[in-house]
C-alpha cells in the first residue's frame, strides 16, 4: 500500500505586521513616541477582530512621562485615524474632581440627595457613543491627569476600568465595553528630569542628553504612580506606556507638522488671499533652539513658533500687507526673528 503525505501551504504572519496601515499612520501624526503606538495598536486591532474579551473595555492603558512628550496627542491621533477627527475623545479633566463631592458632577447626585433632578450627569452613555463614529464603534475616554482625581473617583473608577461599566445617581447603567480608555499622568516627571538633567554634582558638570534606557525611564515612573495609587487601582491598568523626553530630531519633525499646520490653515481659511509659507534654514534654527524645553517638552515649541511666526503673519494679513499668492518667508539673523515678503 501506498502511503501519501499530504502537505498543506502555511502563510507566515509576524505578528507586527499591520494590514491596515494603523501604525504607519498613527506614525505619521505622533512623534517621537514608537513604544506608544506599538502598544495601542493591538487593543484596536483584537476589537476589530471581534476577540476583546467580554465585560471589559477595550484596553486600559496608561500614559506616563513629562509634559509636552505627546501623550494627550497619543489619544487624538487616534481619534483622527479611527473617527476622522480629533475631537471624537470624551475627555475627563481630573482637575475638576479633586474634592469628594465634585465627583457627583460626573455620574449625578443619587435619590433623596439635595439636587437629584437638577444634577445632570456628564458622564452618560448618550456621550459615549457620541464620539464613536460610522467608521468605528470603539469610543475613547481619556482621564486627563488622573493623579489629580479626589479618592471618591478613583475608587469609581475601580467598577469602570474592571467590569466596564458604572451606575450613575439614577441607577442607570453606563455600559464601556466598546471604550479604550486612556489614563494620562505627570507622575515621576521630576524625577526622569532630573535624571536627564542632575543640578548638583559631578554629573552635572557632564554634557546632558535624553535618556536612552527606557526601562531606567518605566522604572522611575512607576515607583511614583504605586506611591500613589493602590495595587487594586494599578492592577486594573492592562498596559503602561512611558514617555521620554524628546530628541532634537522629534523637534525637528514636530516643527515640520506645526509648519504644514500652518499652511493648511492659511488655505482653507483665506481662499482667494491665501499665500505660501517658507522657513529658511536660520529662521527654523532658532525656531528649534529657542523652542527645545525638555521641562515643557512640544508644547514650548508650539509656543515659540505661534509668538514668532503665526502672530506676526497673522498681524499683515490683518492689515492687508500680504499679497494674495506670495510668499512670506520667516528668517533670523542672530537672536532676532523677521518676516520677509517676495512676490
Amino acid at each position: 500500500m501506498r502511503s501519501h503525505t499530504l502537505s498543506a501551504r502555511v502563510k507566515r504572519v509576524k505578528p507586527s505586521e499591520d494590514p491596515d496601515g494603523l501604525s504607519a499612520r498613527l506614525n505619521d501624526l505622533l512623534v517621537g513616541q514608537p513604544e506608544a503606538i506599538e502598544t495601542i495598536v493591538p487593543y484596536v486591532q483584537m476589537h476589530q477582530a471581534g476577540l476583546s474579551p467580554e465585560g471589559r473595555p477595550v484596553g486600559v492603558v496608561l500614559l506616563l512621562g513629562p509634559t509636552g512628550t505627546g501623550k494627550t496627542r497619543t489619544v487624538e491621533a487616534l481619534a483622527e485615524i479611527l473617527h476622522g477627527s480629533s475631537k471624537n475623545v470624551l475627555k475627563i479633566d481630573c482637575g475638576e474632581y479633586q474634592m469628594e463631592h465634585e465627583v457627583a458632577k460626573l455620574i449625578g447626585a443619587p435619590p433623596g440627595y439635595l439636587g437629584h433632578r437638577e444634577t445632570q450627569p456628564l458622564f452618560t452613555q448618550a456621550r459615549i457613543n457620541a464620539v464613536a463614529s460610522e467608521q468605528s464603534d470603539i469610543s475613547l475616554l481619556l482621564f486627563d491627569e488622573i493623579e489629580k482625581a479626589a479618592p471618591s473617583l478613583t475608587r469609581l473608577m475601580l467598577g469602570i476600568l474592571d467590569k466596564a461599566s458604572v451606575r450613575l445617581g439614577d441607577n442607570s447603567t453606563v455600559n464601556l465595553e466598546r471604550c479604550l480608555i486612556f489614563l494620562t499622568s505627570n507622575l515621576g516627571a521630576k524625577a526622569i528630569q532630573r535624571a536627564n538633567m542632575p543640578d548638583f554634582g559631578f554629573e552635572a558638570m557632564l554634557t546632558q542628553e535624553t535618556i536612552d534606557d527606557t526601562g531606567r525611564v518605566h522604572k522611575i515612573a512607576m515607583s511614583a504612580v504605586r506611591r500613589k495609587f493602590s495595587p487594586e487601582f494599578v492592577n486594573r491598568i492592562d498596559s503602561v506606556i512611558t514617555y521620554k523626553p524628546l530628541g532634537r530630531e522629534a523637534y525637528d519633525a514636530i516643527l515640520d507638522h506645526l509648519l504644514d499646520n500652518f499652511g493648511r490653515l492659511i488655505q482653507t481659511r483665506l481662499g482667494y488671499r491665501a499665500f505660501r509659507l517658507q522657513c529658511t534654514p536660520s529662521g527654523r534654527k532658532l525656531l528649534l533652539d529657542t523652542g527645545t524645553s525638555i521641562e515643557y517638552g512640544a508644547r514650548e515649541l508650539k509656543r515659540t513658533v505661534q509668538r514668532n511666526f503665526i502672530q506676526p503673519v497673522a498681524a499683515l494679513v490683518s492689515v492687508g500687507e500680504i499679497p494674495p499668492g506670495c510668499t512670506v518667508i520667516l528668517d533670523a539673523k542672530g537672536s532676532e526673528f523677521s518676516i520677509l515678503l517676495r512676490n
